[in-house]
């Protein structure tokens, strides 16, 4: 296992800034241009071993590297470094800026339409009619949902119903999962949920969606640390929506979960609309295979027997996805037996070559029924609808 040494060097770091600052105070320049250039390495050192904040920790080190130059040219004055754009600042002054690049890094545009999702009926006329509500002029009294909570099984297809919505409005969408907001680091994690919500609000209309926010925000105890408290803390009030001014422009908050017993519920009362997600039914099976299958000839399937039987097996749209996905292959390779045997050649004469196929058959599904399994069990699936029928709504 490598050792981490993020924490030593940014011990090292902050201790090696104070001695700059304090030569620079005494006038002692070359001291100074010694210590900005450890500054440097440093951070060139943190960009390695801290790799969601790597460039920024680059842009850094080169603005120090810059300092150590202006100093050995005799341009820099006391008390201030010139930026790169000619101003003058601290090294230390783009702290925030860091959190803020970090965050537009999360932002994309969605291509995902409401076509694209099989099933979910019920669930995607619910977010539909928040999404145009919020589009349409209306008296101030007529309010979008906020914030919806999108809740149930692994694979249902929460992260797409997120990805439509964004779609559907042509909106900025931060995907955001829990891994790229937790940092090890005091207060980190709450500058980035901070940055979150204001570049959001600066790109409206925006869709953020909160993955796996059961990670973000469990039940508060005594055992919680002060760094998780005041994250959650910051969380809280960004998702209360208290901005003077602002109340036109169009922030929808989505979170999805596996795990709702477990949310805080404080964060909770965050979410008023709470929207179960369930396991496709028999139709919404169907219409998941078709789109897994697209381009394929599928004439030859029972597709009510194959629904059947993934609806009796417990599948999610994920496992659905899979299934497709198994009996494909099944498929490519009784058709391509010597398929290995080409990766010898150059890609140029590859692509002078075609995939052969047939129609899909029963059979190459009743193959990859015996290699896809479902982690659920009945008893999984009655504790999601009994959380839906006290919580849900």
């Amino acid at each position: 296992m490598p050792v981490d040494l993020s924490g030593p060097l940014l011990s090292e770091f902050e201790r090696t800034k104070k001695q700059f600052e304090k030569a620079v105070s005494a006038g002692d320049m070359e001291t100074a241009r010694r210590s900005a250039l450890r500054c440097a390495s440093l951070l060139r050192e943190l960009a390695r071993h801290v790799p969601y904040n790597g460039e920024l920790y680059l842009r850094k080190a080169r603005k120090w590297e810059e300092v150590a130059g202006q100093i050995e040219r005799g341009e820099y004055g006391r008390k201030a470094v010139v930026s790169a754009e000619g101003r003058k600042t601290r090294p230390e002054e783009d702290e925030d800026d860091q959190f803020r690049e970090y965050v537009l890094g999360l932002m994309a545009k969605s291509t995902i339409t409401w076509d694209d999702i099989g099933g979910l009926s019920n669930v995607k006329m619910l977010m539909m009619e928040t999404v145009v509500i919020s589009a349409l002029r209306k008296p101030a009294a007529i309010q979008p949902w906020k914030g919806i909570l999108l809740f149930g099984p692994p694979g249902t297809g929460k992260t797409l119903l997120a990805s439509a919505a964004a779609g559907s409005l042509n909106a900025a969408f931060f995907n955001v999962k829990a891994s790229s907001v937790l940092s090890k680091y005091f207060g980190e994690s709450s500058k980035i949920i901070s940055a979150l919500y204001e570049v959001a609000r600066e790109k409206a209309p925006s869709i953020v969606f909160l993955d796996e926010i059961d990670a973000l925000t469990t039940r508060r105890s005594n055992d919680t640390s002060e760094a998780t408290r005041r994250m959650l803390s910051t969380l809280l009030t960004e998702l209360e929506g208290f901005h003077e001014g602002e109340s036109d422009k169009l922030v929808l908050t989505l979170a999805a979960t596996n795990t709702p017993w477990d949310l805080d519920e404080a964060v909770l009362s965050r979410f008023p609309k709470r929207i179960y997600v369930p396991l496709p039914d028999k139709e919404a099976t169907k219409s998941i295979i078709r789109i897994h299958t697209k381009g394929l000839d599928i004439s030859r399937l029972d597709l009510d027997a194959i629904a059947e039987e993934s609806v009796r097996r417990l599948y999610s749209g994920r496992d659905i996805r899979n299934l497709c996905q198994e009996a494909v292959w099944n498929m490519i390779r009784e058709e391509n037996r010597d398929l290995h045997k080409l990766a010898s050649l150059p890609l140029e004469e590859l692509r002078k070559r075609s995939l052969r196929t047939r129609p899909l058959e029963m059979r190459d599904f009743e193959e990859a029924f015996r290699k896809i399994k479902s982690p659920l069990t009945k008893k999984d699936i009655e504790r999601y609808e009994k959380w839906a029928e006290e919580f849900g709504g």
